[in-house]
């Protein structure tokens, strides 16, 4: 498995994640989304499996706003510009991903 979970630092469904790979002795890559971002190859492979309206956080400042955007390629865009308006944590595996804490997805990774 090569995990890796993109989140924040004061997201408690990210410290949920990280202590979920952590008790099971897997190996995983913590990114910082807010300081780090995401690449857009990323973002468009987290989105094939999730779907983009399931990537916007709706507690982010600008969630309004994300939802009544014209195009899906414009929200992509403010997405990548402000990470900040992503749902945490992201947790890849190759081409699989989650978003938010879902322990039962995860166990059939292992």
């Amino acid at each position: 498995m090569n995990i890796q979970i993109f989140g924040k630092n004061k997201c408690f469904d990210t410290k949920k994640a990280e202590r979920y790979f952590k008790e099971r002795r897997i190996k995983y890559q913590f990114i910082d989304l807010p300081r780090y971002g995401i690449s857009r190859r990323e973002l468009e492979s987290v989105m094939r499996s999730v779907g983009l309206d399931e990537l916007i956080d709706s507690k982010a400042p600008d969630a309004d706003l994300l939802k009544y955007m014209s195009s899906d390629a414009d929200r992509i865009e403010r997405l990548l510009e402000y990470p900040d308006n992503i749902r945490t944590p992201i947790v890849r595996n190759g081409k699989l991903a989650t978003v938010g804490y879902c322990a039962d997805i995860w166990k059939t990774w292992e």
